[in-house]
């Protein structure tokens, strides 16, 4: 985990210590499932539960020995704990009954957090997307003037985006939030059914319906690809963001402190940093979603590939999605609008924009579509080339229209798409 992008609040729940602390939770709840069926006396339970989390360093100095962190956590554990108490501690479990169990339940927790994240993006796009519903702008398709739009329908479809990533969220959180208490090969050989039923209850987890030894890695899978479908979705809007910045545009523009610098040899200079960044965190998340696939296929009931790249991949993945929504929801927050510079972008080709409205105004007086759409055509190319208003060029291809030529009426039914809006508003209230 890269500390610049980790919020405290994940690296706290991703930190070794954290780790520790629900593996002993894990060991305590297995316990008292193995004293309710009368293998385990109560005293070695009282023990476990007055023993410590034992400390990070102690495990990693025993590593270094063992060569296996989770035989070392247990000798550390068991250091606080008296025989003959000790002798009960992972009765019949295997390192991954411990180790995955473990991780589903802080993956949820993870995923919690990263999702409280999201919403409250979705919250704010919602909210500045009702706020500038009528701030016309030109739409661009392939970068190039189309049609006017409003800002507020830019973002309601932003809006719309997270609330979908929202969704795949919800449903990676519950197929990882899984854990299996079942032996060495997935068949309870040594241990009963109802400690994995006991200590999944516990920790609000489901259980691996058919165990290897491990937990079934395209649950993993899914849910870093689900963080990764919302970076590209948080990535969409930065990029946006970041076009309507450039200095021939400025439509919008990033809240910035009184002692920001852009450049250390340009004093004039105000950059979209916060939107580049974003954009270059989404390029991260797709590449662990890559590596989750590759996780997926291994070895018989299973073998160790999986785990070098999960301890880097998975608390990365949430950490920096995690640091990406919150920074975009202060982006959106803060974001300076201008309204002004949005009009005189409509304004800039000389009525162009409107040339899908003079050629369904010449289809409904009558005119054959192809020669509809040549004068139409002609005019504009005219316009383009001279900078006379499309208006005039267009009578002089002898086409007079009705009514003038304005952008409110591109929005005549858009209220159909504000109600959208309010029906999805309401998620917040």
């Amino acid at each position: 985990m890269i500390p610049r992008y980790t919020l405290p609040e994940m690296a706290d729940l991703f930190s070794d210590q954290s780790r520790y602390a629900t593996w002993v939770r894990v060991e305590i709840l297995a316990t008292e499932a193995q004293v309710h069926l009368g293998r385990v006396p109560q005293a070695a339970l009282q023990d476990m539960r007055r023993a410590r989390v034992p400390l990070a360093n102690r495990i990693a100095e025993i590593e270094k020995e063992r060569d296996h962190e989770v035989l070392s956590f247990l000798a550390a554990y068991c250091e606080d704990i008296p025989e003959p108490s000790a002798r009960w501690v992972h009765l019949g479990m295997t390192s991954y009954d411990l180790v995955d169990t473990a991780l589903g339940h802080t993956l949820a927790r993870a995923t919690d957090l990263l999702a409280t994240a999201g919403r409250r993006l979705r919250r704010t796009l919602v909210a500045r997307a009702q706020e500038h519903w009528d701030t016309l702008m030109v739409g661009r398709t392939h970068g190039i003037h189309a049609e006017p739009t409003t800002f507020g329908h830019k973002l309601a479809g932003y809006a719309f985006a997270v609330d979908r990533s929202l969704h795949r969220l919800a449903a990676a959180r519950e197929a990882v939030a899984v854990g299996t208490v079942s032996g060495s090969v997935g068949t309870y050989a040594l241990i009963d059914p109802f400690v994995e039923e006991h200590v999944c209850q516990a920790l609000g987890l489901g259980i691996e319906p058919a165990p290897s030894q491990v937990v079934a890695r395209d649950r993993h899978a899914q849910l870093v690809q689900a963080v990764a479908a919302l970076g590209a979705c948080v990535e969409q809007i930065a990029l946006e963001l970041r076009l309507l910045q450039r200095t021939e545009v400025a439509e919008v523009e990033e809240q910035r402190a009184g002692a920001y610098q852009g450049s250390s040899a340009m004093p004039h200079k105000r950059n979209p940093t916060t939107s580049e960044r974003l954009c270059g965190l989404a390029r991260l998340l797709r590449g662990y979603a890559t590596t989750a696939l590759e996780d997926v296929a291994l070895w018989h009931e299973r073998d160790l590939a999986h785990q070098a790249a999960e301890r880097v991949i998975l608390p990365d993945s949430l950490s920096v999605a995690h640091f990406q929504a919150t920074r975009a929801e202060e982006l959106v927050a803060g974001l300076r609008v201008h309204p002004d510079r949005m009009r005189a972008a409509l304004d800039h080709t000389h009525g162009l924009i409107h040339s899908s409205a003079v050629l369904v105004e010449l289809l409904g007086d009558g005119t054959e579509r192809e020669r509809a759409y040549r004068c139409a055509q002609a005019a504009a190319n005219r316009t383009a080339a001279t900078g006379t208003p499309f208006q005039d060029t267009l009578a002089q291809e002898g086409v007079h229209l009705r009514q003038e030529l304005r952008p409110e009426h591109f929005l005549v039914h858009h209220d159909v798409i504000r109600r959208r809006l309010e029906m999805l508003d309401e998620l917040e209230n």
